[in-house]
C-alpha cells in the first residue's frame, strides 16, 4: 500500500468517503446518479486478476457491502457494478445506482452526459449517510 497513488482523475471527479482494509471508497461527484467507487489500494494493478487471491475475496466482500448499503440507502431500480477503466487504466469498481427514469437509462452512465456536480451540503449529506451505513466495514 505505501507505493499506491489514487489516479489524478479519480481525484478531480470523485470525494473521498473512507476506507475499507483494501479499497477506497469514492463518491463521484455527478449528481445525475448516487455512485461510488471502490479502489484497491494495491500499485501498478489494472485488471482484477492481477489482485493476490485473497484481494479478489476481499475486492469482492467490500464490493457487496458497498452495494447493500446503496440498495438500501437509494433503493434503485437496478445497480450497475463495473469495472471498465478505459479513461483510468488504475483498477477501480464503479457502483452506479440506476432508475428507469433517469437521463441515461437503459444505456450506461459513462460518456452520456457531462457531470453535474453536488451542491456541497448535498454530497457531504450522501457521504455522512453512506459513511454511517458503512461504518462498521471502515478503517477511517
Amino acid at each position: 500500500m505505501s507505493n499506491f497513488q489514487l489516479h489524478p482523475r479519480l481525484q478531480e471527479d470523485c470525494l473521498p468517503v473512507g476506507r475499507f482494509a483494501l479499497c477506497r471508497i469514492l463518491w463521484m461527484n455527478d449528481s445525475q446518479y448516487p455512485w461510488a467507487i471502490l479502489v484497491p489500494q494495491r500499485p501498478d494493478i489494472t485488471e482484477i486478476y492481477q489482485l493476490a487471491l485473497d484481494d479478489r475475496q476481499q475486492l469482492l466482500n467490500e464490493s457487496c457491502w458497498l452495494a447493500e448499503a446503496l440498495v438500501a440507502l437509494y433503493q434503485p431500480d437496478k445497480l450497475n457494478i463495473a469495472a471498465i477503466g478505459n479513461l483510468v487504466p488504475q483498477l477501480h469498481v464503479h457502483h452506479v445506482a440506476r432508475y428507469h427514469g433517469d437521463m441515461a437509462w437503459p444505456g450506461p452512465v459513462w460518456g452520456k452526459f457531462a457531470a453535474t456536480p453536488y451542491p456541497v451540503h448535498e454530497a457531504e449529506s450522501r457521504i455522512t449517510r453512506l459513511r454511517e451505513s458503512l461504518q462498521r466495514y471502515l478503517i477511517d
